[in-house]
């Protein structure tokens, strides 16, 4: 069978319904092939059940901790089976809301495996897509344009492979029927640290190893390092700057043995399970690239700034193109290519102007350059920092560690980067965000009325601290 339509997308992911949507909005006919669940990654094996279960161990830690609140409880306990099936209530109910999505909007769903296939006699161009379906027949797609969204997994590391049982990959992870006494978390990455944080307060003894210096290491230092103490202060060991010996790996009454190098030092480390949480690794193997003049480079699909292959009429979004690999980076591309395709105008965005989020307890969330980008982009920089034990309403909530870091240019005023390390700041961080798109400056940020008592006020208060004229301080 045979189907023609405007526009194709190969991966039904956060950034392949966006696009679709989108185009089904500008009038295109759509069609969507899916392997798997409509979602992917990011309702089904990433964000969203991670973040239930976060959310679980956070109340849970609240729970342990609300004597200071003047409340006292006792014999809570954590029913894992119980927490699981809330994380699967939440992904189901948000999978029927994309699968009314594509009905709203008269998208054709394929089921089935897609690759793209070059000039045949059902087009004269590279970019239709043969489709194996479930009962093992075939479908044709023929688009005018193709949008690829295949997505990422989780990369793996020699010698730890995930097996399901001791060794684990964030796939295996969430899908644990019973908590762990103790894990390894090999990475101190934005994956590596939520887990380390959310099994933390589950009650699981937790190791972090990580070979660079310091944990996210792609997070400013500051913001970095006081994430790291406050993990070690709930009982999280972190080992940095090491080397894991994964030829050492063993498994011994039920629990794994493995050591790690630390200079001239050598530890064996034990625990029930350990989790390589080191990355992503971008979905480019068969899916017949190879059929066409998409270019790979440092395995990911090389685009330009309109998202474009190669092949002018096939387009690539999401982490299948690297980059930032975040979900509302991937909507946004899907987004940017629709609107290309279709001549609609483009609105292009920096890279570093995404806002970058990590759910751990305190939470992280950044946008922009941290200090030391900014100076080795040659910025003459000035900074402001105020901490949240100076807001009432982190007082209030219990919650006073950590604080929001603003860097701007000394010579332009303009903001350079936000980072903050606190209660609810990945929700914060959207003004900031805002802030720098609209090229305003920390005193035009600071001219904000800020409602009192609210976390908000922070914003304000770092923005004067800039210049040396936080009230709060």
């Amino acid at each position: 069978m045979t189907i023609t339509c405007d526009v194709a997308v190969l991966g039904g992911g956060t950034g392949g319904y966006v696009a679709a949507i989108r185009a089904a909005q500008l009038g295109k006919q759509v069609v969507i092939i899916e392997s798997d669940k409509l979602g992917g990654t990011c309702l089904h094996r990433g964000c969203i059940p991670s973040k239930s279960l976060l959310r679980s161990a956070e109340v849970y830690a609240e729970i342990k901790e609300s004597e200071s609140y003047g409340i006292e409880t006792a014999g809570a306990k954590v029913v894992f089976p119980k927490v699981q099936a809330r994380k699967s209530a939440i992904v189901e109910q948000l999978h029927g809301g994309v699968q009314y999505l594509m009905g709203k909007n008269k998208i054709q769903v394929i089921h089935g495996r897609g690759r793209v296939i070059g000039p045949s006699i059902f087009s004269p161009k590279s970019g239709a897509v043969a489709v194996e379906l479930a009962d093992g027949e075939m479908e044709t797609i023929i688009p005018t344009n193709l949008i690829i969204a295949t997505g990422s997994r989780p990369r793996i590391l020699s010698g730890l492979e995930p097996d399901g049982m001791y060794i684990l990959s964030s796939d295996e992870a969430l899908l644990m029927e019973e908590l762990p006494k103790s894990i390894i978390i090999v990475g101190g990455g934005v994956i590596g640290v939520e887990w380390a944080s959310m099994l933390n307060d589950f009650g699981v003894e937790v190791t972090v190893v990580e070979t660079a210096s310091h944990i996210l290491s792609a997070e400013d230092e500051d913001v970095a390092r006081e994430l790291s103490q406050l993990l070690k202060r709930r009982g999280v060991r972190i080992i940095t700057g090491c080397e894991l010996i994964t030829d050492t790996y063993q498994v011994q009454d039920q629990q794994v043995h493995i050591e790690v190098k630390n200079g001239e030092q050598h530890e064996q480390l034990v625990a029930d399970k350990i989790l390589v949480s080191i990355g992503r690794q971008a979905n480019v193997e068969n899916i017949g690239l190879e059929n066409t003049d998409v270019r790979v480079e440092r395995g990911v699909i090389a685009v330009n700034p309109f998202m474009q292959t190669g092949e002018a009429h096939i387009y690539a979004i999401g982490d299948v193109i690297g980059g930032l690999q975040l979900a509302h980076a991937a909507s946004h591309e899907g987004i940017m290519a629709v609107n290309h395709l279709a001549e609609e105008k483009v609105h292009l965005y920096k890279k570093h102007l995404v806002p970058r989020c990590v759910y751990t307890r305190p939470e992280v969330a950044s946008v922009g350059y941290t200090e030391q980008e900014a100076k080795a982009q040659g910025f003459n920089i000035k900074v402001g920092k105020f901490p949240f034990q100076a807001i009432g309403k982190a007082l209030v909530q219990g919650n006073k560690e950590g604080f929001v870091k603003v860097i701007a240019d000394a010579s332009t005023n303009d903001i350079l980067g936000v980072h903050m390390i606190g209660v609810h700041v990945t929700d914060l961080i959207s003004e900031a965000a805002l802030a720098q798109v609209l090229d305003a400056t920390p005193w035009e940020v600071s001219q904000n009325i800020y409602p009192h008592p609210t976390l908000s006020e922070i914003l304000g208060e770092a923005m004067l601290a800039v210049d040396g004229k936080s009230i709060g301080m």
